[in-house]
């Protein structure tokens, strides 16, 4: 992928500051969330791929950085967009701990479910703890690709009774999604299915409405490329979406945002409330909805919290090199 008029790599590190910002729950087994920021003529870009994909997929992540700081965002057609409350794979003991840190009512709730080392067990227990305490809220469940066929036919049996909106990613392939869809539907379980980690490429949303692997897609911001390639991707598949975060900072988080204000159509709550999951933020005023909602706001970063998260030494180095290589990749340069 290259990019039109795109910014030189020196202009990327003129500006460019790495983050090391705190999370209250250990997420995809770290408990800092470390990123890029640098600075453009439009604002601000997050550059905050995770730590183990390589350059080819992590340059994808840079475009949507640079989109941020270089390009307008897309037109929207709402001023707000719904957001779920996200709870991760903790015990059903802390499950109202983390959604009192939701602000007023919590009208979505994605559930982390499949987590390594847990069990199917653990997973009805967290449900169930939701239910509990947000009765009213409606649930849907994360599992990350996290099941085999046969795994992921029995949580969705035991899932139906909580009638979730849908289920995200049960199995890894989208092969194996389709395949699930279709034991669903043998045995009329009503439990619809999102495909998340298979949307990653700008073919896989296509192929995922080909093979018939999911009812829904689920898109983030940056994997895409940034808002404006993956709002043409996703009105290609001719599927309906919802966006979610890709855990970044309240800066990274305005892409998303402007993703999904710019959806022509917007029928789940968006998976973008996931600042609530730091102990500390970037801006002054973090993210975190209210009354399920977040206003579609291109954020700031406050100097003074930038400088207590910043991280120089190894962690910069390995950034920067990083910046470097998915800079090269994404322009083809040798």
């Amino acid at each position: 992928m290259s990019l039109p008029n795109c910014p030189s790599l020196e202009e990327l590190q003129e500006t460019a500051v790495v983050v090391s910002v705190p999370l209250n729950v250990r997420f995809r087994g770290v408990t800092h969330r470390e990123a890029l920021l640098f600075r453009g003529p439009e604002g601000w870009g997050e550059f905050c791929p995770f730590l183990e994909y390589e350059a080819p997929e992590a340059s994808r992540w840079l475009a949507c950085a640079i989109e941020s700081a270089w390009r307008p965002f897309p037109t929207p057609v709402r001023e707000e967009v719904p957001v779920n409350a996200t709870v991760p794979a903790v015990g059903p003991d802390r499950v109202a701990e983390v959604l009192a840190r939701s602000r007023g009512v919590v009208r979505e709730v994605k559930i982390k479910v499949a987590e390594r080392g847990q069990s199917l067990e653990d997973d009805l227990a967290r449900i169930a703890a939701v239910r509990r305490v947000v009765p009213d809220a409606v649930v849907k469940m994360d599992a990350n690709g996290g099941w085999d066929h046969e795994s992921a036919v029995v949580a969705l049996r035991a899932f139906a009774e909580f009638e979730p909106a849908y289920v995200e990613q049960p199995v890894p392939t989208i092969p194996g999604l389709a395949r699930l869809r279709e034991a669903v539907d043998r045995e009329d379980l009503g439990v619809p299915i999102a495909a998340d980690e298979s949307v990653r490429k700008e073919t896989d949303p296509l192929r995922v409405a080909a093979e018939g692997a999911a009812d829904l897609i689920v898109v983030k911001a940056a994997p895409l490329g940034g808002p404006e390639n993956a709002l043409r991707v996703i009105r290609e598949s001719g599927l309906p979406a919802v966006v979610s975060s890709a855990l970044e900072t309240s800066v990274g988080m305005s892409a998303g945002l402007a993703l999904a204000a710019a959806l022509p159509e917007l029928s789940h709550g968006c998976g973008l409330g996931t600042a609530s999951l730091f102990t500390g933020d970037l801006v002054a005023r973090p993210l975190i909805p209210e009354d399920g909602f977040l206003p579609a706001v291109r954020t700031e970063p406050d100097p003074a919290r930038v400088e207590r998260y910043a991280v120089g030494g190894e962690r910069r180095d390995w950034w920067m090199e990083r910046l470097r290589a998915c800079y090269t990749e994404l322009n083809g340069r040798a």
